[in-house]
């Protein structure tokens, strides 16, 4: 490390490889207490007496502050304002108040049958407050996530831009992946009675989330020495935020392509994986301590992929298309999920690794795009708004499919109660988000043609 600090560090190799550690560590712990109760919808069932609607309600609490109170556009204008290291420290530590919330919500006896009336509809306290959590998490893990793609672009543009980015993104997908894959181990492991433990997975999340926070206070010690030496250097800093910004780049098309084009992707991936160890369980007939190691199998399998699919990127170029080609896997993958005669668990595991190809290619070529459509000094708040916009997406597709199995897809017995989900329904609306993505990236690649963006050209420099 002191080797690193004593060269020149925009110009060393060692030291932004350092810095892309560091800020990815802390994605992997935003992004581990993110899906942290995705494959526990069963358990919350059982244990909590919730439905598939509070789940969808629960899990649509992730964008109530970021959409409607445009948290997240906010935070992408201190991000211009007061930079990195400040909305970075700020973000981790509004993760770790809201995760804080969302365990007490879900370890506590005191809100046991008490209800709301929710916009006219009585809701149990329990869940409102662990949304209410999620909320306030949500904020930080997307500011979180803008800081990151600043940070990357500052320290590898005109380098290995892209595969730094997907290097990123798989950090963050390992948390995802854990999360996904071994939470209902962590909660029968903390059993009490026989019963599993709902809190304690998020309690492990939440230790992670501080060890994060260390981890990014390192990288701003880096980040304070290259300014100065930038500054020593003659090199000129990034212009001041203005609110002109914001106009500036909502008149831009291609700004508009890439961000419905983003929304409709991740809605038809993240919702999913809120959705998909139960879609084990009922469609596929998988044990529930192991349902969700099959959707784990999706962001396991990006590890690899995204980097690599980045590093083409980098060196080829064609983003455009393989944003397109991407948008096709999923059209095929979901309609393939959808079919009521595929039940054999080999063939979930099977769509579920092309998921995660295509999971891989187009958020490898997208990220990396953005720089190529808006001014550098105007990223963040660039980067705020694709996400404020994708947040709609996050926030209102998990709603959706939860109210869509409650009204039309239970599965009911002799007995009149509900023995499972048709997941028919839901893999369509899925389906549907693919089209919808695969119109948005055809436009993207027209307007690249008509605008010069260089979406086609590769990323490095020669």
């Amino acid at each position: 490390m002191k080797e690193i600090i004593q060269k020149k560090l925009s110009e060393s190799k060692a030291a932004r490889w350092t810095v892309l550690i560091l800020v990815s560590f802390l994605m992997l712990c935003g992004y581990f207490i993110t899906d942290v109760m995705s494959p526990l919808k069963s358990m919350l069932e059982e244990q909590l007496l919730w439905t598939s609607s509070d789940y969808g309600l629960f899990t649509s609490g992730y964008g109530w502050f970021n959409v409607f109170f445009f948290m997240l556009i906010f935070g992408g204008m201190i991000l211009d304002k007061k930079g990195a290291r400040y909305s970075g420290v700020m973000s981790a530590v509004i993760m770790i108040i809201g995760a804080s919330i969302k365990y007490w919500a879900i370890s506590t006896h005191s809100l046991d049958g008490e209800t709301i009336n929710f916009f006219g509809s009585p809701v149990a306290k329990q869940v409102i407050a662990a949304a209410f959590g999620y909320g306030i998490f949500g904020i930080g893990v997307e500011i979180a996530g803008i800081t990151a793609s600043k940070i990357i672009v500052k320290w590898f543009k005109g380098k290995e831009l892209a595969l730094a980015m997907g290097l990123e993104m798989a950090c963050a997908r390992i948390g995802t992946g854990l999360a996904i894959g071994i939470t209902p181990m962590i909660a029968t492991a903390f059993s009490v009675d026989g019963v599993p433990s709902l809190s304690k997975p998020i309690l492990m999340g939440i230790l992670l989330l501080i060890i994060g926070l260390i981890s990014f206070l390192v990288f701003c010690v880096m980040d304070v020495k290259r300014d100065k030496q930038d500054v020593e250097g003659g090199v000129e800093e990034d212009e001041p935020f203005r609110m002109k910004d914001i106009l500036d780049i909502i008149k831009i098309k291609g700004f508009w392509y890439i961000a419905i084009l983003c929304v409709l992707f991740y809605s038809a991936v993240f919702p999913f994986l809120k959705y998909a160890t139960d879609l084990m369980v009922n469609k596929f007939g998988v044990e529930q301590s192991l349902a969700g190691l099959i959707p784990s199998i999706l962001p396991f399998g990006t590890i690899l992929l995204t980097p690599l699919f980045g590093n083409m990127y980098d060196r080829k170029g064609k983003g455009a298309s393989i944003m397109i080609f991407g948008a096709i896997m999923l059209i095929c993958i979901h309609l393939l999920f959808s079919l009521p005669f595929i039940t054999n668990w080999v063939f979930a595991v099977i769509l579920t690794i092309l998921l995660g190809v295509a999971f891989s290619l187009v958020p490898s070529a997208m990220w990396p795009s953005v720089p190529k459509i808006i001014p550098i000094s105007k990223l963040g708040t660039a980067y705020a708004l694709i996400f404020w916009i994708q947040n709609w997406g996050l926030m209102g597709v998990p709603l959706l499919i939860g109210n869509v199995l409650d009204k039309y897809c239970k599965i009911v017995g002799p007995d009149g109660a509900t023995i499972g989900y048709n997941y028919t329904i839901p893999m369509l609306i899925f389906t549907s988000f693919g089209v919808l993505a695969l119109i948005f990236a055809i436009l993207l690649k027209m307007e690249d043609k008509k605008k010069g963006y260089g979406l086609e050209l590769p990323n490095i420099n020669k």
